[in-house]
């Protein structure tokens, strides 16, 4: 059996931005305080100048844990600066070895910490991550992830898009954001999760986890036409092509020179897939260097590639027959 040494303080440090989750913090913290990982942990809450009663309830939860008053910290932001910023204080305050974010309207299995963390121990992993549940009001799918041996196929894989970034599946060694200058980006929060692939690109060895652990709640059917405003596709044409500059920066040219021009065709793919008002044109004009590596990329379903290649040959009328008749129905319908 692994035994995890604990004599040099904190091992996992979990990060809790909070903005306007009353209905749901008291879970979601609730889930934290009864991890199986006792000691050698903390847990790290934001408020983003939340203006409900958030932080009231995450203190009542709090009162039925006293095992745990010791190990969590609350910080306060004066003014609401938005989910990049709040990570970035948690990170700041930061001791653990390890990393975990964790979102506060989501919730985690009772486990996830001591595997996590036995995993990245006994491997030697810079990252561990693994599935999670995609989790309804009524239903929840079990959401796979796909193994890879080293950080650079990994880092593919997500720019590919078959392999989610999401910041919450992950954990990690926290000397990767310290030593990398890693952190997300303040005031650009569409998108903010694509910091992770930063990680990867300078880690040593990655571990893939294959068992779900967090609950990734979409309680709202309708968020899934990602109805942005002008703000957030800006925030997220940013932070593309931050990612992608940095990436070059890190790695050179030469490495993920494919995997950048598939990542952009993902980066614009919600498109197709919305209620986005002149979201076809939006498409078109969005990375329109990338279109032609379309047929090359072997890395997602042909269901996907095709949509893609479809909007690239203007054929939006085959387009709004999926949308309508094939994906509202999958999750407006049946996973609702």
């Amino acid at each position: 059996m692994l035994v995890i040494s604990y004599m040099a303080g904190n091992i996992v440090s979990v990060i809790v931005p909070v903005y306007k989750v009353e209905n749901f913090i008291d879970r979601c913290a609730s889930s934290l305080f009864e991890q199986t990982m006792c000691i050698g942990v903390e847990f790290i809450f934001v408020d983003d100048a939340s203006p409900d009663g958030s932080i009231k309830i995450l203190q009542q939860c709090l009162e039925r844990y006293p095992n745990r008053v010791g190990q969590v910290k609350v910080l306060k932001h004066d003014e609401n600066k938005g989910l990049p910023a709040a990570r970035n204080t948690g990170l700041a305050a930061a001791t653990g070895r390890y990393v975990l974010h964790c979102d506060s309207d989501d919730y985690v299995e009772h486990d996830m910490l001591q595997q996590l963390v036995l995993t990245a121990e006994q491997t030697g992993a810079d990252v561990v991550w693994c599935d999670w549940f995609l989790t309804f009001g009524r239903n929840e799918r079990h959401m796979r992830q796909p193994d890879y041996d080293t950080p650079i196929e990994a880092l593919k894989g997500m720019l590919a898009g078959v392999m989610k970034f999401n910041v919450w599946n992950k954990l990690v060694r926290r000397s990767l954001y310290v030593d990398n200058d890693i952190s997300f980006p303040a005031g650009y929060g569409m998108g903010e999760d694509m910091t992770m692939m930063l990680l990867f690109a300078c880690a040593n060895r990655v571990i893939y986890l294959p068992k779900a652990f967090y609950h990734y709640v979409r309680l709202n059917s309708g968020a899934f036409c990602n109805t942005y405003s002008e703000r957030h596709l800006a925030e997220l044409y940013h932070n593309v092509g931050d990612v992608v500059n940095k990436l070059f920066a890190m790695l050179g040219t030469g490495i993920v020179d494919k995997e950048v021009e598939y990542f952009k065709q993902e980066a614009k793919f919600p498109f197709l897939l919305s209620e986005i008002k002149g979201k076809y044109k939006l498409w078109q004009k969005w990375f329109p260097e990338s279109n032609a590596y379309i047929a090359s990329n072997k890395y997602i379903t042909i269901r996907r590639k095709a949509l893609q290649w479809l909007a690239w040959k203007r054929q939006y009328w085959l387009i709004e027959l999926y949308y309508h008749f094939v994906h509202k129905l999958i999750y407006g319908v049946i996973f609702k």
